[in-house]
């Protein structure tokens, strides 16, 4: 089933991830949510991976939770606190986040940068999903959306935590309160896309095969170093960016980026 809902292909060190329910524009089902965090953890597992993008084919990235999830929540056979992916939502299945949250929050945790690229729409769950990347391209004409007002209830895919990093705290309180669909262009003044392009996911590609040209040792250590940054405190990082030094100051790898650099060549790292 996983294989109906999400794709991943690895080649040069890149994991080209794509999401392939097509005739739902990649919309979020049970079978989605298992798809989205079951590669995730495969990423976090794949030594030969330097660097992931995340896209979705057909016409959008994705267009937020699936419409048959609404209809139950009306009907009263979704009961309260149940989650659409599956168990409760308030117990914690994956470290600090439940099942839901953990489909954007599982990016944080592989262990080398993650970029998604992004067209067509990407509403509710689906923006939350792209939050959780570490770089987003978006399409220009993309139409983003915090859509959850619109149903009645609020972003609960880690869409809180990952907005409040990235963009002011009015704006996020606007789109919040109003569920206004915004395009790429303004995603881009926001703070939520990394960069704005007619072409991103193949942008996204030329990134991530350019991260994977760099150490994946020093690669891996400045992901940790970026997440540790995001929470942690002014004592803690610089004893981390410290620590994380020691590590790669002789180690191969590093000695590798010297030699190839001095010798004028490509370097050939060790995964």
């Amino acid at each position: 089933m996983s294989e109906d809902r999400v794709k991943i292909v690895i080649e040069d060190g890149v994991a080209d991830v794509r999401l392939t329910r097509t005739d739902k524009m990649n919309a979020l089902d049970d079978a989605m949510f298992k798809a989205l965090v079951a590669a995730g953890e495969r990423l976090k597992t794949e030594k030969c991976v330097r660097g992931a993008v995340v896209s979705g084919d057909g016409k959008a990235f994705c267009a937020g939770l699936d419409m048959g999830n609404f209809g139950k929540m009306a009907d009263g056979s979704r009961k309260a606190g149940e989650s659409s992916a599956g168990g409760n939502l308030a117990e914690r299945s994956h470290g600090e986040s439940n099942r839901a949250q953990y489909v954007a929050m599982v990016w944080r945790d592989v262990p080398v940068p993650v970029i998604a690229a992004v067209h067509g729409v990407a509403f509710g769950g689906g923006f939350q999903l792209m939050l959780g990347a570490d770089i987003r391209y978006v399409a220009p004409d993309t139409r983003l959306s915090v859509m959850e007002i619109k149903w009645g209830l609020v972003p609960d895919m880690g869409g809180v935590e990952l907005m409040r990093r990235l963009a002011r705290e009015d704006i996020v309180r606007e789109l919040t309160y109003t569920g206004r669909i915004f395009s790429g262009e303004e995603a881009g003044a926001y703070g939520f896309a990394t960069k704005v392009t007619a072409s991103p996911r193949e942008d996204a590609l030329a990134l991530a095969r350019e991260i994977a040209s760099k150490s994946p040792t020093a690669i891996r250590a400045g992901k940790r170093l970026m997440n540790l940054a995001a929470h942690g405190s002014s004592a803690e990082i610089l004893l981390a960016e410290s620590v994380e030094q020691i590590a790669l100051i002789g180690s191969p790898n590093q000695v590798e980026a010297i030699m190839s650099n001095l010798q004028k060549r490509a370097a050939n790292y060790a995964d």
